[in-house]
């Protein structure tokens, strides 16, 4: 049975042979484990094996790991959908968020964010495939998003962040996320990011330039939701 620092050694790989294979640095690319379902001490294993940026989905979930976590200088990454009456929390208790994706919300996350803390590192989510049961906002929307959420105080905004249509056609994975990286490029803001790819499709992100890989079951291991 392989563990999590086997795991994360294989992940390593991957991304590194993915990068390669475009000419990109592997060091252009970071891992971000994403840990929902699972338990504090599978955090703290990924933490020995190199990991320091830890993604949550839920937010009562992660403010419980974060309190058992507190001895480890762990990153603290919210990608999950956002309701308003969680955004104090998020302001307060996180570094990035991934998953801003209407104005209201990124307006709660700069008046909550605290005086001394650093810029919350946000990214864009945008609804690539335009499923109606996902988040994000309309890429025809965007433009107009990203310039109100550049301009607010207590926040800094980083780049795009994206849920492809799960497919297995490597092609189709690829056209995807060349429309994130594209939607980017014509913001023609100072952007850095591009948060994209998850176990199964991290090869085809990394071949589109994403800088951030989101990873949870190659990571972890399956998850266990529980009873339906």
């Amino acid at each position: 049975m392989s563990t999590i620092a086997d795991n994360i050694s294989l992940l390593d790989a991957r991304i590194a042979h993915a990068a390669n294979a475009v000419g990109r640095d592997p060091a252009s690319v970071r891992l971000l484990a994403v840990s929902k379902t699972k338990p504090s001490q599978a955090v703290r294993e990924a933490y020995a094996a190199g990991v320091r940026d830890v993604g949550e989905n839920y937010l009562q979930e992660a403010l419980g790991k974060q309190r058992e976590l507190s001895d480890l200088p762990l990153i603290w990454h919210f990608i999950g959908p956002i309701q308003s009456n969680k955004t104090r929390a998020i302001a307060e208790h996180f570094d990035w968020v991934h998953s801003v994706d209407r104005l209201k919300i990124a307006q709660r996350l700069s008046e909550q964010r605290p005086a001394g803390l650093a810029p919350l590192n946000i990214c864009l989510q945008v609804n690539v495939s335009g499923e109606a049961s996902k988040s994000g906002c309309d890429p025809q929307d965007l433009p107009a998003l990203a310039r109100a959420v550049s301009a607010l105080p207590g926040l800094r905004l980083r780049g795009l962040m994206a849920i492809p249509e799960p497919t297995d056609d490597r092609a189709a994975q690829e056209a995807a996320f060349a429309s994130v990286r594209q939607l980017q490029q014509d913001l023609g803001l100072d952007l850095d990011t591009l948060s994209m790819g998850m176990s199964h499709d991290l090869e085809a992100a990394i071949s589109q330039g994403a800088t951030w890989v989101r990873i949870g079951t190659a990571l972890f291991g399956a998850r266990d939701y529980g009873p339906a």
